[in-house]
């Protein structure tokens, strides 16, 4: 049985922490969950905002309900700290609500890796704030 692996892998460089949250933004910006799923463990846990997300099949089904509600949909992060396993990001990312209305999402994510470079957990704070179009960054 192949190992499952997903370079880069720890421990981190800041080079190395820099290309994973790429890597992340790039996924996630591409609004594939199953893609975006193979990043994880197969029983990673998340908390993202008040919801507790365990195993990879939950993660699909977040991020296509995630992806089915947030139109326009534009993420952006950046690395705010790291260590040998770890990695902390900032981000922010725009999208229109189901009724047309843009929304700018903030927060920050921690992450833990296993050794083969997938991603254990995640913890975000998100918070929410209601924009105008001609707001918009990303």
């Amino acid at each position: 049985m192949e190992i499952e692996k997903k370079y880069p892998l720890p421990p981190f460089t800041e080079a190395t922490a820099r290309e994973k949250v790429q890597l992340a933004e790039d996924a996630w910006n591409s609004q594939d969950p199953e893609k975006v799923s193979k990043a994880y463990t197969v029983d990673t846990e998340w908390r993202n905002r008040s919801q507790f997300i365990n195993g990879r099949e939950e993660v699909v089904a977040f991020l296509t309900e995630k992806w089915q509600k947030e139109k326009n949909y534009k993420l952006r992060k950046e690395l705010w700290a790291f260590t040998d396993h770890k990695i902390a990001v900032r981000f922010e990312y725009e999208y229109q609500n189901a009724e047309g209305a843009w929304i700018r999402a903030y927060g920050n994510e921690n992450w833990e890796f296993n050794e083969h470079g997938l991603m254990q957990k995640r913890y975000a704070s998100i918070n929410d704030l209601p924009i105008d179009e001609s707001e918009l960054r990303l």
